[in-house]
């Protein structure tokens, strides 16, 4: 006890760094990053390896504005009622995508509730998308 409060500015400094260690994770947390979410890189590897299905819950207006290439559109408001779009086999994984102002955990608990056993969220949505510079395109 009598080296702590002697060294009071090295606990200080412990706690500090311990702080800006867990910062990235708060972050991606903040950014609608839950638990089951991946970022860009681990999204395009099981895109790659795990056929992976990149679905964009977005509404028809902000996709068609602009998406990440390759991924499906079922709209948020079209989840509970039989998407078309989604792959018959529930087991591959699917990795659910937005724009700003998506709420994407809602819709990988709606995917979830729907069967599909491995559902994920790409963090930070599209604007992290286009900020790995991934490709993304318009619809026309």
């Amino acid at each position: 006890m009598q080296f702590l409060i002697a060294n009071w500015y090295l606990v200080l400094v412990a706690l500090v760094s311990g702080g800006l260690l867990l910062l990235p994770s708060l972050k991606q947390a903040a950014a609608g990053g839950g638990a089951g979410a991946v970022g860009t890189s681990e999204a395009v590897r099981l895109i790659n390896r795990e056929k992976a299905t990149l679905v964009d819950v977005s509404e028809a207006a902000a996709y068609a504005a602009g998406h990440a290439t390759g991924a499906r559109n079922v709209p948020m408001s079209t989840i509970e009622s039989a998407p078309k779009g989604l792959p018959t086999n529930k087991a591959l994984p699917l990795l659910v995508i937005g724009g700003a102002g998506v709420n994407v955990n809602r819709a990988a608990g709606m995917l979830r509730k729907a069967g599909y056993t491995d559902v994920r969220t790409v963090a930070g949505g599209l604007a992290a998308w286009r900020e790995a510079s991934l490709p993304v395109e318009k619809s026309a």
